[in-house]
């Protein structure tokens, strides 16, 4: 019986040494039944409440593929504490004829999914209304639940007997005097963009490090965020603004808004550290600035859920000086979001989208697959091929020589236990060897792919389904499947200003050039071949307007 050990322990454990102590268990009791320990998976400091674990899912995938027949576990909410998890997965290993035996639950059957589900949902819940009530103790006690504001730190304090007090806060003068500084700024006209360029231009990081933006200061007004709405300032410790929920779909936490009469406010007048005035100043303009034309058009557009279009190379074009990405500016153009936004990156070019697209089309089609560097990438693949293929050659001839002898030490063993041994002792070691022998055969069962025949007019070939493509490109019902077909040819673009002499803008354009073969022999012979492994990149830099630079590899 091949069987697979799952541990975990959660973040709310904190215990690494128990992941060990849970496999030692777990091997214990399968020594007990005889069963052979093939696979063991783990997950460290690790939620039961979702799926999204990454030895968990590899645990499936074996299942899967048919090469456990049992998974045994300390006990059922190792695997998963939710209810449609737990019922889930028992679906699953049930289909793949997988068996389930946790050290305390037994075998596990229907009964316990039902039972044990519900008893670890509500253990769950009840965890979280525990914390819930903890955290609200903390807060009525003027100490921190958690996070630390910008012109703050953690301060240490110690009980009588010398242990050390969590949850305590002090005035960083630093940091403070920057955040009396922005709301002086603020309250005396300068807009949230202008202080957060003013910031980076002194080289003051923001919160966590990073780079100020508008937002960071301006916030949000339901929700009470950013640098002008924090009410630690004047001395209140609000909490429990936000609640937050699990997305069944991604597994992530998303926030909802709780309403205001649940808030709980306490007064921390040690922490305050603007002035009541200047306060009420910043606020007054706020409210000002939301109760304004512009604000009111901008709220009942409902801008939050509206669906932005997905462009051909939406996600895929960078800063070719500071490495970031790029942003609309405006509804035609893109432009360096550093340096639109923080003003800390030199790139102030700006480049309209329908160029863009047109230029990367014309070097997908024309440029990145001419004859003579195609000629060399086949050659090289070729080559990698034959290499690949001569080590497949030899492992499977030693795989072949290792499983006769296996079958040659199965036939003496079951002799042996024919004649009257130990059949105990000798059968552990037949177990052993049946397990060798299964991972064997399935090893040999993967064929050894054939060469690939790469047609001699190769990039006719591609540079005709480029301009099929770019043909259709326009049309509003294959319009997502063409984006995707380019999608898959580029995986990067960077665009930088050019040199004073030609002007204009540099495009760096990075393709996979696997992809643009797969691409052609699919247009040959409807095959798709194996070329994931080629791992040839090639660029091609253009200025827009002036023509093609020379084509480079990137190996």
């Amino acid at each position: 019986m091949r069987c697979a050990i799952y541990a975990r322990y959660s973040s709310d454990l904190q215990n690494d040494r128990s992941i060990e102590d849970q496999i030692a268990l777990c091997r214990g009791k399968a020594e007990s039944f005889g069963w052979n320990v093939v696979a063991i998976f783990s997950d460290r400091a690790t939620s039961g409440a979702s799926t999204l674990r990454a030895e968990y899912q590899e645990l499936l995938e074996c299942a899967r593929a048919g090469r456990i027949d049992v998974v045994i576990s300390e006990a059922l909410d190792r695997l998963s504490r939710d209810q449609e998890h737990v019922a889930g997965l028992f679906k699953q290993l049930n289909f793949n004829g997988v068996r389930i035996h946790t050290l305390s639950e037994g075998e596990v059957s229907e009964l316990h999914v039902g039972l044990k589900g519900t008893m670890n949902a509500l253990f769950l819940k009840d965890l979280a209304a525990k914390t819930h009530r903890g955290l609200r103790g903390r807060i009525q006690a003027g100490r921190s639940a958690g996070g630390l504001s910008f012109g703050y730190r953690i301060a240490k304090r110690s009980s009588p007997s010398g242990d050390s007090l969590r949850g305590f806060r002090e005035i960083d003068p630093i940091e403070a005097e920057i955040v009396v500084r922005i709301f002086r700024m603020f309250a005396d006209g300068e807009s949230p963009i202008s202080i957060a360029r003013y910031l980076n231009a002194k080289d003051i990081a923001g919160p966590g490090g990073r780079k100020w933006g508008d937002t960071t200061l301006r916030g949000h007004h339901a929700r009470g965020t950013g640098i002008l709405r924090n009410r630690l300032y004047i001395g209140e410790l609000v909490w429990n603004r936000l609640r937050y929920v699990k997305d069944p779909k991604s597994g992530k936490r998303v926030s909802r808004l709780n309403p205001p009469e649940s808030w709980v406010t306490e007064d921390v007048p040690d922490l305050r550290i603007i002035s009541q005035d200047i306060w009420d100043k910043v606020s007054a303009r706020l409210d000002a600035q939301r109760a304004s034309p512009a604000g009111q058009k901008i709220r009942a557009s409902q801008f939050w859920l509206q669906k932005r279009p997905k462009h051909l190379l939406s996600g895929l074009v960078f800063c070719g000086v500071c490495g970031g990405p790029v942003a609309a500016v405006g509804r035609e153009y893109l432009a360096c979001s550093t340096a639109h936004r923080f003003q800390s990156c030199s790139n102030r070019t700006s480049i309209r989208r329908s160029r863009l697209e047109q230029v990367i089309c014309d070097a997908l089609q024309d440029d990145l697959m001419k004859p003579e560097l195609v000629a060399e990438f086949v050659a090289g693949y070729l080559e990698e091929f034959n290499r690949a293929a001569a080590e497949e050659r030899a492992a499977r001839t030693s795989a072949e020589a290792e499983l006769a002898e296996i079958h040659r030490k199965i036939e003496r063993l079951v002799d042996a236990i024919a004649d009257g041994a130990d059949h105990k002792l000798l059968g552990t070691k037949l177990a052993a060897l049946e397990a060798r022998e299964t991972a064997l055969k399935a090893s040999l069962a993967t064929a050894t792919p054939a060469a690939i025949s790469l047609h001699p007019n190769l990039p006719a070939i591609y540079r005709e389904r480029v301009r099929a493509l770019r043909d259709a490109f326009s049309s509003p019902e294959s319009g997502l499947v063409i984006r995707s077909a380019l999608r898959a040819l580029i995986e990067r673009v960077e665009f930088r200003p050019a040199n004073q002499a030609t002007g204009g803008v540099e495009i760096e354009l990075v393709g996979e050039i696997s992809e643009m073969i797969r691409l052609a022999v699919g247009a040959q012979n409807g095959k798709t071949p194996a070329l994931d492994d080629a791992g040839v990149r090639r660029s091609a830099k253009v200025v827009a307007g002036t023509g093609f630079e020379p084509v480079t590899f990137r190996l």
